[in-house]
């Protein structure tokens, strides 16, 4: 079938339903409208195998005839096709940054708005962010969250959220407040509800400004080995720290956590991780000063003045608490309810 034709039996006008059928979280109605149209520019890709068989992902447009989506979804694919409904492009040449898991297709004739884009830099912890892509492949879909932590890797920030998201969303599009692409959804964790994770936008400038990078599609040779998909050994301080958390090894997180903030004196990651292993070993003054110290380098994170108030707590240190109740308030009212919920139930063993 030639690219831009329809399929057999569905209507010209089967993208706009669709994208009118989004499951999206109830919101005002000038913000549903304007989610609506950053779903007509989240499309499916289609990938065939070299050994038959087809992959399926979510690419963003972001660009005249360009789109993004995750290289783990084109990898080996001998031909690849953009669905927006009842209609197909397909894929002509593709530009890769295989490191960080970044492809921008090139196809002729694609008719799509192009949405605009943010930056991952300036979001904050508890930013409310968006998330858009065709989960389990199927059809497109909308998850409501928030920024859970903005990790410093490769030049920018990998965004960690809370949006939900599964297989087939891999390459769709984490849209900030004002509707601008801030993050690429790329892969999750297993074991939470908060382990999703994006690449920032920024990373993507390189792919767009360089012709020179755009190659005709191909099965590439060799397997495809991204940040993330390497061995944990050769994963970022990031990624390791959060798979000993996962497994609640406390010394080794303590250890690799020390590590990290003598390397880099300016992250707070570190320190915060510090003073979550310090106080699960009991160690809790060093987990207050290690905490303290992270809240000296970003005050703005909620959840590290939620740890320090239960640091506070364990140690019987009420009357400390005034700072951490008045921060939870501004930053994150959800969190600061459910702290009040910890104080009293504190209060009600004492």
């Amino acid at each position: 079938m030639k690219a831009g034709t329809l399929l057999p039996g569905l209507p010209a006008l089967l993208p706009l339903l669709m994208a009118l059928a989004l499951p999206l979280p109830l919101r005002a109605e000038g913000d549903r409208a304007g989610l609506v149209m950053m779903g007509a520019s989240v499309l499916k890709i289609e990938v065939k195998r070299p050994q038959g068989g087809y992959a399926l992902g979510s690419g963003v447009v972001v660009g005249a005839d360009r789109i993004v989506t995750n290289c783990h979804v084109t990898q080996g694919g001998v031909e690849i096709q953009v669905l927006r409904g009842g209609v197909r492009w397909t894929v002509a040449t593709q530009a890769r940054d295989l490191e960080r898991d970044l492809c921008v297709l090139q196809v002729p004739g694609l008719r799509a708005d192009s949405v605009p884009l943010g930056r991952a830099d300036e979001l904050k912890p508890g930013q409310p962010l968006t998330a858009i892509g065709f989960s389990g492949g199927l059809g497109i879909q909308s998850s409501a969250g928030a920024v859970v932590a903005l990790h410093r890797h490769d030049g920018s920030r990998v965004i960690q959220s809370s949006n939900w998201f599964s297989s087939g969303a891999s390459g769709g599009g984490l849209f900030d407040d004002q509707l601008r692409l801030v993050g690429v959804l790329t892969f999750r964790l297993r074991g939470g509800a908060r382990h999703y994770f994006s690449a920032p936008a920024e990373w993507l400038r390189p792919l767009l400004d360089d012709d020179s990078r755009y190659q005709p599609v191909a099965a590439a040779a060799g397997p495809m080995v991204s940040y993330w998909q390497r061995v944990l050994e050769e994963q970022p301080n990031f990624l390791r720290a959060a798979a000993l958390e996962r497994e609640r090894n406390w010394v080794e997180l303590q250890a690799l956590a020390a590590d990290w903030g003598r390397s880099d004196t300016t992250d707070p990651a570190p320190w915060a991780l510090q003073g979550l292993a310090l106080g699960r070993l009991g160690r809790l003054p060093e987990a207050q000063a290690a905490t303290e110290k992270s809240l000296s380098l970003e005050p703005g994170s909620a959840a590290t003045w939620y740890q320090l108030g239960q640091l506070l707590l364990r140690q019987g240190r009420v009357e400390a608490l005034a700072p951490v109740r008045r921060s939870l308030q501004a930053l994150e009212p959800t969190l600061a309810r459910q702290f009040e919920g910890e104080v009293l139930a504190h209060q009600g063993r004492t």
